[in-house]
């Protein structure tokens, strides 16, 4: 039987993204090949990071390079972005033993009538999990449910970083990005690996360096 907690180890050694970047590719997290993207651009590699709620060691594994990215960061709570980020924000919230709450997408008419869930006392810090940046604008505009509630957001931690270079937009809005790898590492390990072909690393290359819009 496998043990998750020791295949979270394993996945997270720091600096080393090889090991998880072999998981995400066999639960089909990363894949290659020719995508539509929401933006109607084509890429050769696709992320679909809600894939983890299937697979609870590698879930598990993730959590792991969560928890390293946030133990020198300061906060009150953890604030998961629906959808693909409130499973991996639950898994990071046990590993860590720290409250969970986030922002709904659709604020419901009756009850309570909330935009965030979970309890929290406004002037308190969130640090916001997602699974992935593609676009800074998106998680601006996810994180303002917080801000308009009266928690302070300074530092979002995602998992992959698609481009590199959102880091300068959400800096320029105050906040600052941590991502435990970036796309072009992601794709660098599983080549070495023998887990995509040169011509598929080839096509990555240019892709990114095309500068085309992602989502």
């Amino acid at each position: 039987m496998i043990d998750p907690r020791r295949l979270a180890e394993e996945a997270a050694t720091p600096g080393d993204c090889a090991a998880l970047a072999e998981q995400l590719h066999r639960i089909g997290a990363v894949q290659f090949g020719t995508f539509t993207l929401k933006s109607g651009a084509s890429s050769p590699v696709y992320c679909d990071l809600r894939l983890l709620v299937s697979d609870a060691c590698v879930l598990a594994a993730a959590a792991e390079h969560y928890a390293a990215l946030l133990a020198p960061l300061t906060y009150d709570r953890i604030a998961a972005i629906p959808y693909a980020g409130l499973p991996i924000g639950a898994a990071v919230s046990l590993r860590l033993n720290r409250p969970l709450i986030f922002p709904r997408k659709e604020v419901k008419a009756y009850g309570r009538g909330r935009a965030i869930e979970g309890a929290f006392t406004p002037g308190e810090t969130a640090v916001v999990v997602d699974d992935l940046v593609s676009s800074g604008l998106s998680k601006i505009e996810a994180i303002a449910p917080l801000a308009e509630a009266g928690l302070i957001v300074r530092d979002i931690v995602v998992l992959i970083d698609r481009r590199g270079a959102d880091a300068t937009d959400l800096a320029a809005a105050g906040f600052r990005l941590h991502a435990a790898f970036t796309l072009p590492e992601i794709a660098t390990a599983l080549a070495e690996h023998g887990r995509i072909t040169p011509e598929e690393r080839a096509a990555i290359d240019r892709y990114l360096a095309a500068d085309r819009p992602v989502a």
